[in-house]
């Protein structure tokens, strides 16, 4: 009896023993290490393309977990990335626009903050481009340079870092390699169906391949510095991009080529709690987006995630069951405005455009700086572009939906198409509600948000029930819709007391084009409006309805508006009307000595004017030297 009594003492104090040590491992604090890189979609082997050449990250997919489904959340870096640092979508914190440096709500926190307060020493290596008042980032990071690095910590501290590169960016297309020195050869591209088939574009896209085989060496050799450093066996691993890239219609653009990124988590066996299923190796096909990774990493880190937080965590003891939908946005892209929103789930992506009267492919300088961009403009020009490759350069529906598995490169809409009426409905109802749920900022003009909101957090202002967004949503949804018998309606909406009410109202006669023939009169007094936006979307629809003088002569007044960003929204609107007489050529300069010192962070403003000069082959170079531009 005693002996048996001794025996299960030890078992006793075994298992105690045993719990202990799981007990603790579970609580160590994981190394997290954030490998990103730029502009690509998942154009790797790992995911099936065969053209690719990337055997360290499908080394690195064979050893951890591959995200089928996994999105950033805007289609352009600065937003995206707004989006990961705060856990908030960039159009509910009022950061969506590329390019805008606005004032973030205190309420909101930058999520590297609550790994220090654990702990972790965080370092970033080196980009930021978080979309944010500048004096408002400087203490998100323990360090922040390119020579940001997790060895530089304290002895047994946990880290949190991030290397990103910059290898397969846009920028890198810019630059023609010559044809003998590619390794992917553009006679074995298989170009998607709507690009047309121009040297430049085969090149273009073999060159890619090539920036994204020296992306994923990069990769190695940070995972090699890693297993060198013997953290290996106590870091897990993500590698993603920061969205879609990057030849024409991907980057800028809320398809699955624009916002699905490759995503990748290695997590070592130590942490096998935290296996998103049961073996490495494998696919996980939950809807996972960026406005989930803050929480996620507070979820694997045991910080309670706070309740501003937008996303849910898909990993760690506050996982969440799998979202049915992930979310997506497009505001202004640089010196162009346009507004779309997109919902997906696992099989469908609905798109709802706001501004179908603009085309797709609207003039954006940078991108045209690539090859293969200004080769499909010249072939559709040339009527060599068939009926795929020719809807870019023209006005939008109002809504797009696509069933992505037998549609993958997103060519066949199936809005109008009876059969899929369930599955419109209800992810229309599912863009609806997530816009009103997260209180959009997109639905108010950037020049009025300006105005509005002066200092103040555009986020703090619409939560203090200050400004009535939900009908400013509805007027939205009715100006989109291009229906005539809406007329009325948008004629009243026109008079309404909410001056961004007025905006959409006017922005509607602009979608029904010569159908708002009767709304002239009311247009023309909205000209009195005391919101350059109204005056703006007003004097564009008058143009169009014949009244080209009337309409052209408020546009030049905005030009004389303090608000740049007004002055960039009329300078679309005239560039639209592709007229560039003398007397808009002498209001373009007299704009430009007027704000030659407003040093406002970006002059989208100046970029236009010069666009205009250029495009209409009128030699003003040396216009807007001296300038903030």
């Amino acid at each position: 009896m005693k002996k048996t009594h001794q025996l299960l003492s030890l078992a006793l104090l075994t298992s105690i023993g045993l719990n202990s040590c799981q007990n603790q491992q579970t609580e160590e604090l994981p190394n997290i290490l954030w490998l990103t890189s730029e502009d690509n979609s998942p154009l790797l082997g790992c995911y099936g393309d065969q053209f690719a050449t990337t055997p360290n990250l499908d080394q690195l997919a064979s050893e951890g977990f591959l995200y089928t489904h996994a999105y950033a959340n805007a289609p352009v870096c600065a937003p995206a990335r707004n989006t990961i640092i705060t856990g908030v979508y960039a159009n509910s914190g009022g950061h969506q626009h590329m390019r805008s440096y606005y004032q973030k709500s205190d309420i909101v926190r930058f999520f590297p903050e609550f790994l220090k307060e654990k702990g972790y020493y965080c370092t970033n290596n080196s980009k930021q481009d978080y979309n944010i008042a500048a004096e408002q980032t400087d203490s998100i990071w323990n360090e922040s340079s390119r020579n940001a690095h997790y060895k530089n910590r304290q002895p047994d501290q946990p880290f949190f870092a991030i290397f990103n590169s910059t290898i397969s960016h846009e920028s890198s297309l810019h630059k023609r390699i010559p044809p003998e020195e590619l390794r992917h050869d553009p006679a074995d591209v298989q170009l998607p169906p709507y690009h047309p088939d121009t040297p430049e574009m085969r090149h273009d896209w073999a060159q890619y391949y090539d920036k994204v085989e020296d992306m994923d060496t990069w990769i190695g050799k940070k995972l090699q510095e890693l297993e060198e450093a013997g953290l290996a066996d106590n870091t897990i691993v993500f590698y993603y991009a920061d969205h879609g890239g990057v030849l024409g219609r991907s980057k800028r653009f809320v398809y699955e080529t624009g916002t699905r990124v490759p995503f990748i988590v290695r997590i070592p066996e130590k942490y096998k709690h935290l296996f998103p299923t049961d073996k490495t190796g494998s696919e996980v096909n939950r809807l996972i987006s960026f406005v989930d990774l803050a929480p996620t990493l507070l979820s694997i880190a045991g910080i309670e995630i706070p309740d501003y937080m937008q996303g849910k965590a898909f990993l760690g003891k506050q996982k969440t069951t799998d979202p049915d939908y992930a979310y997506m946005f497009r505001g202004r892209m640089d010196e162009r405005y346009d507004m779309s929103r997109a919902v997906r789930d696992q099989k469908y992506r609905y798109i709802r455009n706001y501004m179908p009267f603009r085309i797709y492919g609207q003039h954006v300088n940078y991108l045209w700086q690539a090859p293969s961009m200004q080769s499909w403009e010249q072939a559709y020009l040339n009527g060599e572009c068939n009926a795929q490759q020719s809807v870019f350069w023209n006005t939008k529906p109002v809504e797009e939906l696509y069933d992505t598995e037998n549609d993958p490169w997103e060519v066949n809409n199936l809005a109008d198409d009876a059969n899929y009426m369930d599955v419109l409905v209800r992810m229309r109802k599912a863009n609806k509600d997530w816009v009103a749920r997260i209180f959009d900022t997109g639905f108010i003009p950037e020049a009025e948000r300006n105005m509005m909101a002066e200092n103040q957090p555009i986020y703090d202002l619409l939560r203090a029930g200050q400004v009535p967004l939900e009908q400013i949503i509805e007027a939205a949804e009715l100006a989109a819709l291009s229906n005539k018998e809406n007329l009325p309606q948008l004629i009243q909406l026109l008079s309404h007391e909410n001056k961004i009410a007025r905006y959409w109202a006017a922005t509607g006669f602009l979608t029904l084009g010569q159908e708002a023939q009767s709304a002239k009169k009311p247009l023309e007094s909205a000209l009195q409006d005391p919101s350059p936006n109204v005056v703006i979307a007003a004097a564009e629809a008058l143009y169009y309805l014949g009244e080209e003088e009337i309409g052209l002569q408020a546009l030049i007044k905005i030009l004389d508006h303090p608000d740049p960003f007004a002055r960039t929204h009329a300078l679309n609107a005239i560039d639209y009307t592709n007229k560039f007489t003398p007397e808009i050529q002498q209001a373009l300069r007299t704009m430009v000595e007027n704000f030659k010192d407003d040093k406002s962070p970006n002059r989208y403003d100046l970029r236009l004017v010069d666009w205009l000069f250029e495009k209409n082959q009128v030699n003003e170079k040396g216009l807007i030297q001296n300038t903030a531009l």
